[in-house]
């Protein structure tokens, strides 16, 4: 029951992190530009402020996969699972979802090269993750969750 607890906390945290709606979008409208002006390339909004702590998830989502399957417990898919939900609600530009998708990517492969086979310390670093993956979430989700 503590993983089943640990991992909704993870996937809460996920839901929870999407920022609420926009502000009044086109409330208040510039000005038309003059032809002679070239159009600029829209700017990505700056991150939330719970940038690294996702970002920090993200890898550690990613090697949960990895390290669970390894260890054989069969339930990797439920930690893609978790990053396709988290990248659901917080990849709202391709340059945010290639930051998120790179962090997984990041935390699965350092594991799959580092570990081929289940080992005791594979065990404490999936109990560490764990942990601390349980943590972000608590933290995202009390301080930025708006509930």
């Amino acid at each position: 029951m503590k993983l089943m607890d640990r991992t909704l906390a993870l996937l809460l945290a996920a839901a929870l992190a999407a920022p609420g709606p926009a502000l009044a979008q086109g409330a208040s409208r510039a000005p038309a530009r003059p032809q002679q002006q070239a159009p600029q390339a829209p700017q990505e909004a700056p991150p939330p402020p719970y940038e690294p702590q996702l970002l920090r998830l993200s890898e550690i989502l990613g090697a949960l996969a990895w390290l669970r399957e390894v260890c054989g417990e069969g339930d990797g898919d439920q930690w893609r699972a978790s990053m396709r939900s988290l990248m659901e609600a917080e990849a709202r530009t391709e340059t945010r979802r290639e930051r998120l998708a790179g962090a997984y990517n990041r935390g699965f492969q350092n594991y799959e090269t580092l570990y081929r086979a289940c080992t005791p310390n594979a065990h404490a670093i999936i109990e560490r993750f764990l942990d601390e993956g349980g943590k972000l979430a608590d933290d995202v989700t009390n301080r930025f969750g708006g509930g």
